[in-house]
């Protein structure tokens, strides 16, 4: 179908209305639960709610907290411009979900810590813990601002809000309810959010259908231009987007989010048994794919809108994150309110993240550094510096939004940040549960390392971003844009570049390193920083005694921790097949796998973990 004849719509009272509403509704339950059963009287209550939370609340904040305003925004417009390989993430989801349930959870579960960084410690040392601190607080800040930048820029395209007013409400709103709810007050906002975001979503995909005629339209459409290119099985690692990229390179990335990260390991360990936890992360797998689908599917819904009068290419949108709020307020318009709720759904989505990465920038704080260095101040007085913590972590992450409006295109930049940050952290992680001779010095000179490598890769593509070649944008016609319709009343007050970042250096001629290492898929900055930091943390303990440290197997991923998953089933027996034939199980001379683990039971009745 042509672009429509008339101009797009604007903002009504309606949608301001269900917009503030949300919002409203957003503070009330942090109000709530800042008085709710005597308000948070312990830092243990407000950074993980007194550990009792469930596993359909949480699994719902663990979608929302990632699920962002950048995802709502981005996706459509990577399907638009770079075809539907990107749903290929829903088979990474799923790797990336297993692992976090099966490798990270049990070991950060059963050991009861309130920062992942305090196992950093306890399987190393305390410069390996600092270092891990630091590097998470500056990534969180990093990836922050990025997410309150989204929804303003949204804002400010849609209703004309000014951009920095909407950036800076957008910090204040979730500094508010984080400072006084904590976390419970953050995991129940995320639970109305992600149905803020779903219904935002069905609106848009409901009404698109109607207008181009059904679903078949829609797809045929897509398929014409090219954008139904799911199986794309090129192994050339410096393709931005392939099969291979997006499963290897998607696996890595999110892993590091959703196994390591402090914002969504603190939610999944505030669950009141690990087999809630677990299935926590199994439930919210169902709603990763959900909004993955949504968000493919109205990346096709534009390319079938607009596929003969591109509005990027014709100037109706500076940049194209901006093209899901034009879709909205160009098939909306006839529906007072209806736009109102697809920027309440961004604006839900960069809620849930900012608080989510307040609440953790928090709860690390405490553990890692003030306990440390202050161990006789009082739960009361802790439980008051987290609140003061989480005011002044949300000023940091509203200022840091404006270093965001520099950084390219949202979904690339983030997914870009946390690749270079997180790489080496899950590397460092996963030597520490895996690789029972691991020590201290191999772990920081594979951080370090990895860092390092990391480092390089990525702020070399910033500064020289690979060619249209690698990453492949498919074309976008303007031949059925009728003259007339030129003269929109769309503002583009906010210039973002296409695809590369403010810092990018122009007029260099190419080398052989900007085309193939710099030209590396954004998505692989990940795989490369964990495999750097877990084999040189390996070749690097082997010779520093690695071997003959007698570690605490706790600190380690055991058979037992799988077979525990099925203590739900069969209690008993499970408890008494220990005991038949302890010597069996044992299988190596190394301390940490001895068969005297099989019998550890501590005080509260746990077996490795899990409630008996």
């Amino acid at each position: 179908m042509d672009a429509p004849p008339r101009g797009i719509g604007t903002f009504v009272v309606w949608d301001y209305v269900v917009f503030a509403g949300m919002l409203v509704i957003s503070a009330a339950i942090g109000i709530y639960y800042a008085f709710a059963g005597g308000g948070q009287q312990t830092s243990k209550e407000f950074l993980m709610g007194g550990r009792r939370m469930t596993a359909v609340p949480v699994a719902l904040s663990l979608t929302a907290s990632f699920m962002s305003a950048v995802t709502i925004l981005g996706a459509p417009s990577e399907v638009y411009r770079f075809g539907a390989v990107y749903s290929m993430f829903a088979i990474a989801y799923f790797f990336v979900v297993l692992f976090s349930a099966e490798i990270f959870l049990p070991v950060f579960y059963k050991l009861g810590i309130t920062s992942t960084y305090e196992y950093l410690e306890l399987r190393f040392s305390k410069y390996v813990r600092v270092c891990g601190t630091i590097i998470f607080v500056v990534q969180t800040i990093l990836y922050t601002g990025i997410a309150i930048y989204a929804p303003a820029l949204a804002l400010n395209q849609v209703t004309g809000f000014h951009l920095w007013g909407a950036v800076v409400a957008t910090g204040v709103v979730c500094t508010f309810y984080c400072t006084l709810g904590g976390l419970k007050a953050v995991i129940w906002t995320d639970v109305l959010q992600v149905g803020i975001i779903l219904a935002g979503f069905s609106c848009v995909i409901i009404q698109a259908v109607v207008i181009d005629g059904g679903i078949s339209t829609i797809l045929k459409d897509a398929y014409d231009g090219g954008r139904l290119n799911f199986w794309d099985f090129n192994p050339n690692p410096l393709q931005r987007h392939t099969f291979w990229t997006i499963i290897i390179g998607g696996t890595f990335t999110w892993t590091g989010i959703y196994g390591v990260n402090q914002c969504q390991v603190q939610r999944y360990i505030s669950c009141k048994s690990r087999f809630h936890a677990k299935m926590s992360l199994y439930i919210n797998l169902l709603g990763l794919w959900a909004i993955l689908i949504c968000s493919v599917f109205c990346g096709l819904t534009l390319y079938s809108r607009y596929r003969d009068c591109d509005p990027w290419t014709t100037e109706k949108v500076s940049a194209p994150d901006q093209l899901m709020p034009y879709l909205v307020l160009d098939i909306l318009q006839d529906y007072p309110g209806l736009p109102g709720l697809f920027v309440a759904c961004v604006y839900s989505g960069t809620l849930s993240t900012v608080s989510s990465s307040i609440n953790a920038l928090a709860a690390v704080t405490v553990e890692d550094l003030v306990k440390r260095r202050f161990r006789s101040l009082s739960e009361r007085s802790l439980s008051w510096i987290s609140q003061g913590l989480s005011l002044l972590f949300g000023a940091l992450c509203i200022g840091m939004a404006g270093v965001a409006s520099l950084m390219g295109t949202l979904l690339q930049a983030s997914l870009s940040i946390f690749g270079m940050v997180s790489g080496p952290l899950l590397g460092l992680f996963a030597l520490g549960i895996l690789v029972p001779f691991a020590n201290s010095i191999g772990a920081l000179a594979g951080l370090l390392t990895g860092f390092a490598v990391s480092l390089w890769v990525g702020i070399g593509s910033q500064l020289y971003p690979p060619l249209p070649e690698r990453t492949m944008p498919l074309s976008l016609e303007t031949h059925g844009c009728n003259s007339t319709y030129n003269g929109t009343n769309w503002m583009t007050t906010t210039e973002m570049p296409l695809s590369t970042s403010a810092f990018q250096v122009h007029n260099v001629e190419r080398t052989p390193l900007m085309d193939n290492w710099y030209s590396l898929s954004y998505l692989y900055f990940s795989t490369l920083g964990t495999l750097v930091t877990f084999f040189v943390g390996m070749l690097i303990s082997l010779p520093t005694g690695g071997r003959k440290q007698n570690l605490d197997h706790r600190f380690l991923l055991t058979k037992e921790d799988f077979l525990s998953n099925f203590d739900v089933f069969k209690k008993k027996k499970h408890v008494l097949s220990y005991k038949s034939h302890p010597m069996e199980d044992g299988g190596t001379d190394n301390p940490a796998f001895n068969h005297i683990e099989l019998n550890f039971t501590d005080q509260s009745g746990k077996i490795k973990g899990t409630h008996l």
